[in-house]
């Protein structure tokens, strides 16, 4: 099936509308996850407790007849609570794999930074090669396979800074923030549920695979490539910057800009995409040249500087006409 015929019949607005039942008020954070969800990437969302960010999580899952796990993750950890264990059956005599919570289609990684440098580092190969390796073994992950990560700001309480191997493997980071009066009187009135289960579902998972597919594509023009490239450049040679964006960072962007039109309701690509995704995808990928090493090594310090970097750099290259 085509990227037009897929595009024609405003599946796009139907995932988004059936998520909105659940999360008010939040369109963009919406949008961005589909975007996300159509590029093959993983998803950080960083926030205050209460807003809604496990919501939107689930709530994407159901809406594509995903699989959904949460994790909550916490200190005392290990990476055998994510990927599984292999027990020994009495009844059989015989070592049995026990698989982890990792084995879902969408896994909500809850205050990843809440845990240790040693788990965290249990999802790297699952999110950039979608499969595990344990004990000598090497297992595929199901077919959509996103992980959407929450973490606290770094200044709370109990936190471990996600290192930048682990940042590059997400696709964007967002905040959701709290909702406006009129979102949040609907919230107070609409009836109590868990997270996300008033959400419809609207595609099944092989409709997905189509459309995720046709995504990849979306045409690009040379001259937006160009203009994409100058952006990524430009953060490998700016006094601000310390560390510039990586060549998997530049291929991340450029399936999110196919996946951008498409959310767009297009089947081509626009500088409009590219203006829009760059600080969202960029963001935490940079490593901004601060004075103090507590502040390089917190997250959200450095990602809200490095989105403030990204802006004055589309502010300075030309947009191709």
């Amino acid at each position: 099936m085509d990227l037009v015929t897929l595009i024609a019949p405003g599946k796009i607005r139907q995932i988004e509308d059936a998520i909105e039942i659940s999360i008010r008020g939040k369109k963009e954070a919406v949008r961005m996850a589909l975007v996300c969800l159509l590029a093959r990437g993983h998803l950080l969302i960083e926030d205050v407790p209460g807003v809604g960010k496990t919501t939107l999580g689930q709530s994407l899952a159901r809406s594509v007849d995903g699989t959904f796990h949460r994790l909550q993750f916490t200190s005392d950890m290990l990476p055998s609570d994510v990927l599984g264990v292999t027990v020994f059956n009495s009844h059989t005599e015989q070592f049995e794999f026990k698989p982890g919570p990792v084995f879902t289609n969408f896994l909500l990684a809850d205050e990843i930074n809440r845990t240790t440098p040693k788990t965290q580092s249990a999802l790297l190969e699952a999110m950039n090669e979608q499969q595990v390796s344990i004990e000598g073994r090497t297992l595929p992950l199901p077919e959509p396979f996103m992980v959407i990560a929450t973490q606290n700001p770094a200044d709370h309480h109990g936190t471990y800074p996600l290192p930048e191997s682990q940042l590059d493997r997400f696709l964007m980071r967002l905040r959701i923030g709290y909702p406006d009066a009129a979102s949040e009187r609907e919230i107070l009135r609409q009836p109590e549920a868990h997270h996300g289960e008033t959400t419809p579902r609207v595609l099944l998972r092989e409709e997905l695979a189509e459309l995720r597919d046709a995504v990849r594509q979306v045409p690009v023009d040379d001259a937006i490539v160009d203009y994409m490239l100058a952006i990524v450049e430009r953060t490998r040679n700016h006094e601000g910057l310390a560390l510039g964006v990586s060549p998997r960072g530049s291929q991340a962007f450029y399936r999110a800009v196919q996946a951008h039109a498409v959310v767009e309701g297009r089947a081509f690509a626009l500088p409009d995409d590219v203006k829009a995704l760059a600080p969202k995808v960029f963001g935490h990928r940079v490593v901004p040249a601060v004075r103090s090493a507590l502040a390089a090594r917190r997250n959200s310090v450095s990602a809200a500087a490095g989105e403030r970097i990204i802006e004055e750099i589309l502010s300075e290259i030309e947009v191709p006409l």
